[in-house]
C-alpha cells in the first residue's frame, strides 16, 4: 500500500474526529480531519492519494451531498460513509452512486480499519490503471490515421489478408503498418496490444 496515502475525515463532531484520528494514526496512516464539507473543499486539492471518511448527517452540506459534488467534479477519491441506523437506506443508495463502503454506528474499530485498508487499496489500483491509460494514450497519439485503422482491425481479430482487402492495399503494406504499430505501442505481442486497446477503451475518466 502506498505510504503517501491520507485518510480524510469529515465529521462535525469534534470528539468523533479526535477518536477517529487517534485510531487511524495508530496504524501508521496519515490523517487529516475537517469539521465540515465546506472546510474540506476549501483546503483539499484534487489528485492526492487516499480515501474520504464521511459522516452522512452534517450541518450545511451533508456527507451524501459532498460525495455527489465530488463525483460531478470528476474526483475519484474512494468514499466510506459513517451512518446511524436511520441512514442505512441512504448509505446503500450512496454506494450505488459510487461510495465503496458504509460503516454503521456504533462500529468496531477493526471493521472501520478494514474498510479503510480496502478503500486505500482500491485507490492505489485505480491510480495505477489511470497512469497506465495515460501512458497508452500518449503512444496512441504517435500513430498515423492509417496505423490507427490497422491497429483497430488487428485488435478486432482481423487477419492481414482481411485488413488488406478492407483498406485496398497489399498484405505486405499491412505487415509494414502492423510492425510500426507494434513498435510505436511498444507491444511485445498481439495479446499485449489487445490488452492496451481494451484498457483505453474502458469508459472511465483519467
Amino acid at each position: 500500500m502506498t505510504t503517501d496515502a491520507t485518510v480524510f475525515v469529515v465529521d462535525d463532531d469534534q470528539a468523533m474526529r479526535t477518536s477517529l484520528q487517534w485510531l487511524i494514526e495508530s496504524t501508521g496512516l496519515s490523517v487529516q480531519t475537517y469539521e465540515s464539507a465546506d472546510v474540506f473543499l476549501a483546503s483539499h486539492y484534487p489528485g492526492r492519494p487516499g480515501c474520504l471518511l464521511l459522516d452522512v448527517r452534517m450541518p450545511g452540506m451533508s456527507g451524501l451531498e459532498l460525495q455527489g459534488y465530488l463525483m460531478r467534479q470528476g474526483y475519484r477519491l474512494p468514499v466510506i460513509l459513517i451512518t446511524g441506523h436511520g441512514d442505512v437506506a441512504m448509505a446503500v443508495k450512496a454506494m450505488k452512486a459510487g461510495a465503496v463502503d458504509f460503516i454503521e454506528k456504533p462500529f468496531h474499530d477493526e471493521d472501520l480499519l478494514r474498510s479503510i485498508r480496502n478503500a486505500l487499496e482500491f485507490d492505489q489500483k485505480h491510480r495505477a490503471s489511470r497512469s497506465a491509460k495515460a501512458d497508452i494514450a500518449m503512444r496512441l497519439a504517435e500513430l498515423t490515421p492509417r496505423e490507427h485503422e490497422v491497429m483497430a482491425m488487428v485488435t478486432d481479430g482481423k487477419s492481414n489478408r482481411e485488413i488488406a482487402a478492407a483498406l485496398g492495399v497489399s498484405s505486405k503494406t499491412v505487415e509494414a503498418h502492423r510492425a510500426r504499430v507494434m513498435e510505436k505501442m511498444r507491444a511485445e505481442s498481439l495479446a499485449e496490444l489487445v490488452r492496451m486497446a481494451l484498457l483505453v477503451a474502458v469508459d472511465s475518466p483519467l
